[in-house]
């Protein structure tokens, strides 16, 4: 089988119907009453840490990354990461997941939180959040909230919001 190759870039505004289309299809039109999708609705994501994953000109994946807090602590909040169902398997959604998460570091972002699979996002440095210590403003599966700390810092604790504030 021949490998695939990958052409990664930041996110460009005329992205945004094929990242929808990528995301409508992975997630349903359930997905914005997820907590996740609650949390980032209305602030944008991150241009500087939201990248698109492209097979030639068709975008094959998506990740994006948004400023949230975490009690007092500034933070990111990872997702979605989409990939296309004709490209899954394939590499490209753990070379956006480490593109995303090497940009976030070398800026200087020390947090990254998202809800997902532990056993894929764990070999990116992704940690269980103890039960209580970070508090969603919605219903999440507590064995899914997982944490990096991309600078080696405590885990912070408290309430999640989304935006800067």
């Amino acid at each position: 089988m021949k490998a695939d190759t990958w052409f990664i870039r930041l996110e460009h505004p005329c992205d945004e119907a094929a990242v929808d289309a990528l995301q409508a299809a992975a997630f349903g039109p359930g997905r914005f009453a997820r907590t996740a999708f609650r949390i980032r609705e209305g602030i944008p994501h991150d241009e500087r840490l939201s990248y698109v994953g492209l097979a030639g000109d068709q975008v094959a994946g998506s990740v994006r990354l948004t400023r949230i807090r975490i009690g007092d602590t500034p933070a990111m909040l990872l997702g979605p990461l989409t990939v296309a169902p004709e490209y899954k398997n394939r590499g490209l959604g753990k070379l956006l997941m480490r593109t995303a998460l090497d940009e976030a570091r070398r800026l200087g972002e020390t947090a990254v939180l998202l809800v997902g699979d532990p056993p894929y996002y764990g070999p990116f440095g992704f940690d269980p959040v103890p039960f209580g210590r970070i508090v969603m403003p919605g219903p999440v599966d507590p064995n899914r909230l997982l944490v990096a700390m991309l600078d080696g810092s405590p885990m912070p604790s408290g309430l999640v919001r989304g935006g800067a504030v």
